[in-house]
């Protein structure tokens, strides 16, 4: 698969907005429960760091639905980020405007900060290009690292391309490169183990991978749309009627 990686770009003291996906299961405490999403863009921060970027980072969190919500505020990712990279990484109050663009301006090569959650603005899901313009203007450059979002057409992830030299994170070329090789020469029996909660989200994904896996294994939420369309009982558990004859 041909794609441009972030090595194929000099970065070098440049502003560099990096779409991450810090979208973890947080406590009604405020505690990340799971860090493992944001271990491992850590080696794309470093890259960035040891070229002397100005590295902003975005995300989205939860399903705020374009509204502020405090307990849906990316403080706590801030606080996993210092401590991972053994700095202080700081969290703005917003992702967009003047003020956040005041900030860039005056913020030293190497160091990270960590925009508000993008989904406080209607406009990340909708892929609104003004709210696309808004974003590009925090960079020169502009680093996918969300595999887990690389479906969605968002302004955070689809519409900041059209304003932004783009490229693929460290990360999200390591998650490509691995899929291409399990799709384009796969060991026998091969088996798909797909998770989530709604079963639109991975139809294009399934129907991708039929014709080249043996079986598929579906757990988490997904389940009960397709145990329910094919009789069962589920109870209160989660599902999507208007996907039961598509499962």
């Amino acid at each position: 698969m041909n794609k441009k990686t972030l090595k194929d770009l000099d970065i070098s003291h440049k502003r560099v907005l990096v779409r991450t996906d810090f979208n973890v299961p947080i406590s009604s405490q405020g505690i990340v429960r799971d860090d493992y999403r944001i271990k491992m863009v850590i080696p794309t921060i470093n890259y960035l760091r040891e070229r002397n970027a100005k590295i902003i980072l975005m995300s989205h969190l939860g399903r705020p639905n374009g509204v502020s919500k405090p307990e849906l505020r990316m403080d706590p990712i801030a606080m996993i980020l210092s401590n991972l990279l053994g700095i202080e990484v700081k969290k703005l109050n917003d992702c967009i405007g003047d003020e956040v663009k005041n900030f860039i301006a005056h913020m030293d090569e190497g160091e990270v900060i960590l925009l508000e959650n993008l989904r406080f603005y209607k406009g990340e899901e909708d892929n609104d290009p003004e709210f696309s313009k808004a974003l590009a203007e925090l960079g020169d450059v502009y680093v996918d690292d969300a595999f887990a979002t690389a479906h969605r057409d968002a302004a955070s992830n689809v519409g900041i391309t059209a304003y932004l030299p783009s490229v693929a994170g460290l990360l999200m070329d390591k998650e490509i490169s691995t899929l291409s090789g399990l799709l384009e020469s796969p060991n026998h029996p091969f088996f798909a183990i797909l998770g989530g909660a709604k079963v639109s989200d991975k139809i294009g994904l399934i129907s991708s991978l039929m014709g080249r896996v043996d079986e598929f294994l579906i757990g988490g939420g997904l389940c009960f749309t397709f145990l329910k369309s094919q009789g069962y009982k589920i109870g209160y558990s989660m599902c999507e009627e208007g996907n039961l004859n598509v499962a």
